[in-house]
């Protein structure tokens, strides 16, 4: 079968849980046509229930080699797999490593890239993940900018027009079909011991926090002082910083726990009084559940959520304990306020936006990929 009659095919590139919770909606409406390639980067048992993989690669992410070491690894694999198979596009999300290689993989087997999420901006190079937003954004022949203002950083850099649609965050909807109804979300407190909205819900797992004993004892400090229990949702890498740091005698002061099924977590930031956390994806999903969240970043590539649903501080900011009083005594009219305001990231549509962009624009047989002259 030609590639001019023959269904149309779409690669779609996942390497870690936040990959698949937001391209599992994608895939799921492009049903046969899609090729889910999941390069191994991450695995949890939890990322089958988003997204099932059709092709399983093999790069796990090995404290013991380098970034660019994996990069290699990754771009290598998929370049074999989109020359076997051939796909009329590839659709990658966000600035994973992952993303990036499959990327840098379409960009060398002449096929036609997708960025899921363009334009997201920290303007901050200390950050690796922003050198990958960048290359990505500057390879992709569509852009898929969750909101205005990421379609803003994307035209000052000179991306045509053209290149770019605004079609939403694909987190809305990843939300509203994941969240448990509410009588599973009162039992999934109940049963943890919770009280809603008297505990706060915490994550810290970027390396400008989780890799410096400095800050990562800061910010264990500041969660210990907090007048409501602290559920602590331990990354890997957290973890094991926890335990080379010696700050275990802080931490066991909180309710830590390993990564929870996504409707546990959704639940859980649903009935939290506030968030405190260096996560994009938690700062989104705040903006759908409408909770306070405090984030813990030096630079932040998503400044629209710090515009009515939060704060950002660095982690020996002592205000952190004291925005957590704040929440306590103020909740009533925290959640009013909350309760008014529309996340910034779509109306819950951006699935069938993008793959009806997809299908308009890679569906035909007319389309020319540029090639070097």
């Amino acid at each position: 079968m030609t590639a001019s009659n023959r269904p149309l095919r779409i690669a779609v590139v996942v390497g870690t849980r936040p990959e698949a919770i937001k391209l599992g909606p994608v895939a799921d409406l492009l049903g046969r046509e899609a090729l889910v390639v999941h390069t191994g980067q991450h695995f949890s048992a939890g990322m089958a229930d988003q997204v099932t993989p059709d092709i399983m690669l093999d790069a796990h992410d090995d404290r013991d080699i380098s970034r660019g070491h994996q990069l290699g690894i990754l771009v290598t694999a998929l370049d074999k797999v989109f020359t076997l198979h051939e796909p009329d596009a590839v659709l990658v999300q966000g600035d994973t490593t992952s993303a990036l290689a499959g990327a840098l993989a379409a960009n060398a087997t002449s096929t036609p890239l997708v960025h899921l999420e363009a334009g997201l901006r920290s303007f901050d190079r200390a950050m690796p993940e922003e050198h990958h937003r960048v290359l990505i954004d500057h390879l992709a022949d569509l852009c898929c900018a969750p909101n205005s203002l990421a379609r803003d950083n994307l035209l000052a850099e000179r991306i045509v027009p053209e290149r770019i649609e605004i079609t939403g965050n694909t987190i809305v909807e990843a939300v509203t079909n994941a969240l448990p109804d509410a009588q599973k979300q009162k039992h999934i407190v109940d049963v943890l011991g919770l009280k809603p909205g008297r505990f706060v819900l915490a994550t810290i797992h970027r390396p400008e926090n989780a890799d410096s004993p400095v800050n990562l004892g800061a910010i264990l400090r500041q969660l210990a002082a907090s007048p409501m229990p602290v559920v602590f949702l331990q990354h890997h890498r957290t973890r094991g910083n926890i335990r080379t740091f010696g700050l275990d005698h802080i931490a066991c002061q909180l309710r830590r726990t390993e990564p929870l099924d996504y409707p546990v977590l959704l639940a859980l930031i649903r009935h939290a009084a506030g968030l405190i956390t260096d996560s994009g994806g938690i700062q989104e999903e705040a903006t759908i559940l409408k909770r306070p969240i405090l984030i813990i970043r030096r630079s932040n590539e998503r400044p629209e959520v710090e515009h009515g649903f939060g704060n950002r501080m660095l982690p020996g900011d002592e205000r952190i304990s004291q925005t957590l009083v704040t929440w306590l005594r103020d909740a009533q009219e925290i959640n009013a306020r909350l309760a008014s305001l529309p996340t910034p990231f779509g109306d819950g549509t951006a699935s069938s936006r993008t793959v009806q962009a997809v299908r308009s624009r890679f569906g035909h047989s007319c389309y020319q990929h540029p090639t070097e002259g």
